[in-house]
């Protein structure tokens, strides 16, 4: 018999919520406080909270485990009553793709949130002689609209919780061998010794400081020393120049700052970093200076991405070393990736050469960055996903059918 349903009104969408239908919450992602508060909810009391926060901690963030029976210190009752109402499970896997040069790059799906639908995002682990750097993403989509960047083409669909975020490296991790009694993989490219993810790099799908809270949750986590325990020194994030978040990341979060820079004029960089119409660079760079902590120890790093005819004379490059003047900086080049229907070219090889021999020649370090995962659309700029906004009338016969009981 067919079900008619009337969503028409609010009071109708609300009388039959599908709230009704209980989501485990995530623990991966929660500060200790908030770890204490859910304990708290299962029965646990409250003088042996702090106690119990200090196991779950050390087996989700050391030991890496993704299932309460693997707990193996925690009471059976206890392990029951955690899974009953709580979640670790990390998301799935939608496919992973392997480069020729060791660039791995996995596309994941997160659950639904509320009557939201899947979304997916991508994460690329790259391997190099010493260290293992793994760029995360904070968004799924972006708002920036930057005309270089295939990310900036896929609207924007929803923020990352810090659970998400973080669940990105412990993806990693897992798929890597990089938690304690763990194999790596047959062949796999990784450092020769110590960790396989040495460095993250918030560099992946959005803007992470349009995800501040989030972002800072996830990475006070990532950084702190009882758990994965990543120096805030080898945790870099890459802004476009959301410039009243620069401060607070340096005074909040303390990790390493990277600004998408990529032109030297305000013309020319509003039409490739669109934001910059709200923050001009005399802003940002004003912002940069201001960088809690900045010394020539902890120097902050302009990307700029080389566009054929576009960005690369020699004039843009003095231009580049004047507006740098008294910051102290490393300034990558990165040789601009194509994705499919850019308008860009990269710049000749020999250019970019020239490019460097200014700056280097001005005391600032400029390595040219090699490209890595061109193949598997997994380097600079390449990473998007097919996640879009739900619309309001797909939203809507979504919870009809959860209400039916023919979904989750």
């Amino acid at each position: 018999m067919a079900l008619t349903l009337d969503l028409s009104t609010p009071e109708s969408r609300a009388a039959l919520s599908p709230a009704a239908v209980p989501e485990k919450k995530p623990l991966i992602g929660l500060t200790r406080e908030e770890l204490a508060e859910a304990l708290l909810t299962v029965g646990v009391p409250e003088r042996q909270a702090r106690m119990r926060v200090r196991q779950l901690w050390h087996w989700l963030y050391v030991r890496g485990v993704s299932d309460f029976t693997q707990m193996f210190n925690i009471s059976k009752d206890l392990r029951a009553a955690l899974d009953e109402t709580f979640t670790i499970a990390r998301p799935e896997i939608v496919e992973e793709q392997i480069s020729e040069d060791g660039t791995r790059k996995w596309l994941m799906r997160f659950p639904p949130r509320g009557a939201g639908r899947p979304v997916e995002v991508e994460t690329v682990y790259i391997p190099e002689e010493g260290r293992g750097t793994l760029c995360i993403s904070s968004q799924v989509g972006c708002t920036l609209t930057c005309s270089f960047c295939h990310t900036g083409t896929q609207k924007m669909v929803r923020n990352l919780t810090s659970g998400e975020i973080l669940d990105q490296l412990l993806v990693a991790r897992d798929r890597l061998g990089d938690f304690p009694d763990a194999d790596t993989p047959d062949g796999a490219i990784v450092p020769a010794e110590g960790r396989k993810v040495t460095n993250i790099v918030m560099m992946g799908m959005g803007e992470p400081l349009y995800n501040f809270e989030n972002v800072k949750k996830a990475l006070l986590v990532a950084s702190d020393g009882d758990g994965l325990s990543l120096s805030k020194r080898r945790i870099t994030l890459s802004t476009s120049g959301v410039v009243p978040e620069i401060y607070r990341t340096g005074e909040e979060i303390g990790v390493m700052l990277a600004i998408s820079l990529h032109a030297v004029r305000d013309d020319l960089r509003n039409e490739l970093v669109p934001i910059n119409k709200k923050y001009p660079l005399k802003e940002l760079l004003d912002a940069c200076r201001a960088y809690p902590g900045l010394s020539n120890a902890r120097r902050i790093t302009f990307e700029y991405v080389m566009l054929k005819g576009v960005n690369d004379s020699l004039e843009d490059a003095r231009e580049l070393v004047r507006l740098l003047k008294g910051i102290p900086a490393k300034i990558n080049l990165i040789p601009f990736n194509p994705w499919p229907g850019s308008a860009y070219e990269c710049s000749d090889w020999e250019q970019i050469e020239e490019f460097a021999d200014v700056v280097n020649r001005a005391g600032y370090a400029s390595p040219i960055r090699t490209p890595r995962g061109r193949d598997i659309l997994a380097a600079c700029g390449q990473l998007k996903s097919a996640s879009e906004r739900m619309k309001k009338t797909e939203r809507l016969a979504l919870e009809a059918m959860m209400i039916a009981g023919h979904g989750e």
